[in-house]
């Protein structure tokens, strides 16, 4: 995301936090964090261990839900950029999101069954 040396309280953001994509209003500035108010989901955040991303079978399979309407978290100024478009309705974004993750999980879900299928085949046919 691109950076910007100076916020003001009041501006709308987008923010990067952890593994999720916001929109936001600056709420308040504590260098070099700022207090972000979230008012729409633009991606929902990633599940499982992110420090083992696409692995199932890790010591703990986080759930990870996304930042409610109207909390506040910090975020570092790298991670914001301004954000000048309509504001959706929360609620609206939110199932979005989640809607456009699930999609990308069942496609590649879906890659992967058919990955699985001929590299079966092409093992079997290696082995000739």
């Amino acid at each position: 995301m691109e950076q910007q040396s100076t916020y003001e309280i009041g501006q709308l953001v987008q923010a990067k936090v952890r593994s999720g994509i916001y929109i936001g209003e600056v709420y308040e500035i504590y260098a070099p964090r700022l207090v972000v108010k979230i008012l729409a989901v633009v991606k929902h955040p990633d599940q499982g261990d992110l420090h083992n991303p696409n692995e199932p079978d890790v010591a703990m399979f986080h759930e990870r839900r996304a930042l409610s309407y109207t909390e506040k978290t910090t975020v570092l100024p790298r991670d914001i950029q301004l954000y000048t478009g309509a504001i959706p309705e929360y609620k609206e974004s939110l199932l979005i999101a989640t809607n456009q993750q699930l999609n990308q999980l069942y496609k590649l879900n879906q890659w992967t069954g058919k990955s699985l299928v001929i590299l079966k085949e092409l093992l079997q046919d290696y082995n000739r």
